[in-house]
């Protein structure tokens, strides 16, 4: 696994950090990681135009060894890649890619084919737009994207991507809405080592309250008809912190399409009725089924943390106090809102990693101060793992062993802190995740199970 990469932004551990160099042990992977983005909708095939080892790069890091969530219809070893070399980069790459894309029709069954470029033809200018439209003005349905990695991480290439299936592929609206539907995004395919059973059950929630949903990837997805529907949808639910937010806006320019904004993905009881109320309430649904499904989650939910408070309330002396947790803002967010609220648990230090946007970190700030109403929490933005441990180590977890919600790289600080680690981000390399959640209702009880089997067998 790749554990250097280039800093795109300073840090902002203090106004002294270094501000330049490289990133040790990285928590991301380069924009033309978003193949992933592309392989994770049903029946979609990304093409990349770049160097050698690249594409094999990207499904290592995103797809295998964070969860083992595998290759998919599209991803992994399907991808084609033009493996541009030498002589790409001295007569230019254009010809290599018209040829690979005339091949990859004959050899691969897709819906979509999504070409994603990496920097070797940035660099040099390939003119790859021009390559792709001569094959969409034959009627091919295929988009490109520049995704070079000096434009950013995979959650920038995200982002392009997306833009570029609604501008190239998603046809005209014709200024019918479907009341009821609603398009949503958040989090990212593949990053998130559980974005496939967190959006299942995102999916569940909404339709439990009446919406039909596009929820657009993952086996849930019906995949190139909800996109081309997307514009028909009532409104556009942006679930994460500022990870879809260009989106939304790009749609409420092109087709004058709303869009809510909750910041905070639900975990648990309180947050997910409180969501299901927003979302309710902006899409005028009827409270009576509303709230009908709501009782009948919580009943179920609370129904198995009353024989979970048994074990909490012999064990609490054993039980960790304050946490930490290192990783992307959405997932952060979540489970600090999650281990304060609704267990009770000390926030120590919240370290948010995947350098999210300038324009976006007041707003991801104002969130975490808004924790609870007698809770604030101030958080750090860091990309570099030395100075995040350094960080953690440097913190106040009072006299019991910390427990850290984080990846595969905290394991030696953890085991060093004496403490407990869940793996909860990329890269989580001793998790295998198939369906799993942690989101909701449901998935917050998967998510208390995982915590205190691992304080368990720890202090055993």
């Amino acid at each position: 696994m790749a554990i250097l990469a280039l800093k795109s932004r300073p840090t902002e551990i203090s106004p002294d950090a270094d501000k330049s160099g490289p990133i040790e042990l990285v928590r991301y992977v380069c924009a033309i990681g978003a193949m992933q983005s592309a392989a994770a909708i049903p029946r979609v095939v990304p093409i990349t135009h770049c160097g050698p080892g690249c594409a094999d790069k990207q499904y290592m890091n995103l797809a295998f060894y964070n969860g083992f969530q595998g290759s998919g219809y599209g991803g992994g070893p399907v991808v084609p890649s033009t493996n541009a070399s030498q002589r790409e980069v001295i007569f230019g790459g254009a010809d290599r890619l018209r040829e690979l894309i005339e091949s990859t029709q004959l050899v691969l069954d897709a819906d979509l084919f999504v070409v994603l470029t990496g920097c070797i033809p940035d660099l040099v200018g390939d003119d790859v737009g021009s390559v792709v439209r001569d094959f969409q003005k034959k009627g091919v349905p295929i988009v490109y994207a520049e995704t070079g990695g000096f434009r950013g991480n995979n959650f920038t290439g995200h982002e392009a991507v997306t833009r570029a299936i609604i501008e190239q592929y998603v046809g005209p609206w014709d200024g019918v809405r479907e009341q009821g539907l609603v398009n949503v995004w958040s989090l990212l395919p593949y990053q998130n080592t559980f974005w496939r059973g967190d959006l299942e059950e995102i999916k569940r929630l909404l339709e439990g309250i009446g919406l039909k949903v596009n929820v657009l990837f993952g086996p849930d997805s019906a995949g190139l008809s909800e996109w081309r529907d997307i514009p028909h949808a009532q409104f556009n639910l942006v679930l994460s912190p500022w990870l879809g937010l260009s989106t939304a806006t790009l749609l409420e320019e092109r087709v004058h399409q709303p869009f809510l904004h909750i910041p905070v993905v639900p975990i648990g009881a309180r947050q997910s009725s409180e969501f299901l109320r927003q979302v309710a309430e902006f899409a005028g649904l009827p409270s009576e089924r509303v709230e009908a499904f709501i009782k009948s989650e919580e009943t179920r939910y609370y129904n198995y943390i009353d024989g979970f408070t048994d074990f909490y309330s012999e064990y609490w002396w054993g039980l960790p106090a304050k946490f930490a947790v290192v990783g992307d803002s959405a997932y952060n967010l979540a489970l600090t809102k999650f281990l304060v609220t609704q267990l009770g648990l000390i926030p120590a230090k919240q370290i948010v990693t995947e350098d999210p946007p300038v324009e976006h970190r007041d707003a991801i700030r104002a969130e975490f101060r808004n924790i609870d109403h007698d809770v604030s929490v101030e958080i750090d933005f860091i990309e570099d793992s030395y100075q995040i441990h350094q960080s953690i180590r440097n913190a106040d977890f009072g006299h019991k062993p910390p427990i850290i919600f984080g990846t595969t790289w905290e394991r030696d600080l953890v085991k060093e802190m004496k403490g407990s680690l869940v793996e909860v981000g990329f890269p989580a390399s001793y998790e295998v995740v198939l369906s799993r959640s942690y989101v909701g209702y449901r998935g917050a009880l998967s998510l208390l199970e995982r915590i205190y089997s691992t304080v368990v067998s720890h202090s055993a």
